[in-house]
């Protein structure tokens, strides 16, 4: 009698469990963020007070450093993909609001070995009416500049800054300026910046997106890469670019400046 009692405990355990497991694994949709830290190197990124080295041994430090990233698609460690809806799946990154530090969405539970997005703004939403352009996309809102109302068109990325190589200006200033854009328009000729990152989380951590917690993965965003990389720029005759040639060696370093440190769940 015992035996039998016993074997039914273990039985009712195993199916609790087996219960609980799939409730985790249901496609219920769960809480997840990705956090962009910006950084210089090896060095945090310091508004106005930072001062850093790009690749030509040239001294900079960076008073805004603005960028949008959006369309971001997650995949499972089973290879299942999800494309998070694009209504909320854009994000400005800006290094003066500590909040916008953090895209946060809503995934189905599970286990997300692979996290996806652009850096900038999807020509589909740049010519949409601009009533379907809001929150962060609003060109009327407080967007801090980030879109050129001259071009129709959003800045992808905007990074500013002073630096003792830049030309100086008629009050003897020395700045450089990044205003990174163009989405392809109507015409292939069209400069078209707009970047894509795949990131592995396998090596720093898998994101265990569940209902009861909040899993957050953790970026370093490289600022240093905008000026270092394929094209080191150099600030003496570079010093400002924006929808031009050029724009499209920046943003071709910018590419590559994300990477995973960690995974918090």
């Amino acid at each position: 009698m015992k035996r039998i009692l016993l074997i039914g405990l273990i039985a009712l355990t195993v199916a609790s469990c087996k219960k609980n497991n799939d409730d985790v694994l249901s496609n219920e949709l769960a809480p997840i963020s990705v956090e962009f830290d910006n950084v210089v190197g090896d060095q945090n990124l310091l508004l106005n007070s930072g001062v850093y080295t790009n690749a030509n041994g040239q001294q900079f430090s960076v008073t805004t450093c603005n960028y949008f990233v959006s369309n971001f698609v997650l995949t499972k460690t089973d290879g299942t993909i999800y494309t998070v809806p694009q209504d909320s799946s854009y994000f400005l990154v800006r290094e003066n609001l500590p909040a916008t530090r953090f895209a946060t969405m809503k995934v189905p539970q599970g286990d997300y070995a692979q996290v996806q997005f652009i850096i900038g703004v999807d020509s589909l939403r740049s010519t949409m009416d601009i009533s379907r352009r809001t929150g962060v996309l609003d060109p009327s809102g407080g967007m801090d500049g980030m879109y050129w109302t001259w071009n129709s068109g959003y800045i992808f990325l905007k990074l500013e800054g002073t630096s003792p190589a830049a030309p100086a200006d008629a009050n003897g200033n020395r700045r450089f300026r990044f205003h990174i854009g163009g989405f392809g328009g109507y015409s292939s000729a069209t400069i078209n910046n707009i970047k894509q990152v795949t990131l592995s989380l396998t090596n720093r951590g898998i994101a265990k997106v569940r209902t009861n917690r909040n899993a957050n993965v953790h970026l370093f965003a490289n600022i240093a890469q905008v000026m270092n990389g394929a094209t080191n720029v150099n600030l003496s005759t570079n010093a400002t670019t924006m929808f031009n040639a050029f724009s499209t060696q920046v943003a071709n370093n910018y590419q590559n400046m994300f990477t995973h440190d960690h995974t918090e769940n």
